[in-house]
């Protein structure tokens, strides 16, 4: 097999005293997302979907929150950490698209700059990897802004 796919899912709550840091990017908003690391829930999207490809698991297997050492991690540390142990099993990404739900703030204006990071981080040209924003229109523990969720799909394919 030359291509494998995987999806990846992540939602965390929303509370007072915490950053909101989506793709790697911290923005302005009153609240931030709780986790035992940044709680990005868009970058562990995509690191579940990334191993999911390869049937190896998900991120808390590898990062356990019941770990200290993971406490506060910047989760594009991590995502390096997942891509290299893709590319050691013999696999590049082809590449991703996913989606953030949130009913604020507005994340337009910082799509790009997520599409960059993570781009950076993975060593991919920024074409390689969609990032789309929506609401859930008022309805469920998001559109009640309880949380933030994203939906990550990733293609990898065989390297050499």
């Amino acid at each position: 097999m030359t291509i494998r796919i995987g999806n990846g899912y992540d939602i965390h709550r929303l509370t007072t005293g915490r950053r909101l840091i989506l793709g790697g990017v911290e923005i302005n908003h009153e609240l931030g997302l709780l986790g035992h690391s940044d709680a990005d829930v868009l970058t562990h999207a995509i690191m579940d979907a990334m191993l999911g490809a390869l049937s190896l698991g998900d991120i808390g297997h590898y990062f356990p929150p019941t770990d200290q050492k993971w406490a506060g991690a910047d989760s594009l540390v991590l995502l390096s950490q997942v891509n290299q142990l893709i590319v050691d099993k013999g696999w590049k990404i082809g590449n991703i698209d996913s989606v953030v739900v949130a009913e604020r703030p507005k994340l337009k204006p910082h799509i790009e700059k997520m599409r960059d990071k993570i781009a950076g981080v993975l060593q991919l040209e920024p074409t390689q990897i969609g990032i789309k924003a929506t609401t859930n229109e008022k309805l469920g523990p998001v559109g009640r802004e309880e949380g933030i969720c994203a939906y990550a799909v990733v293609l990898l394919q065989a390297a050499g």
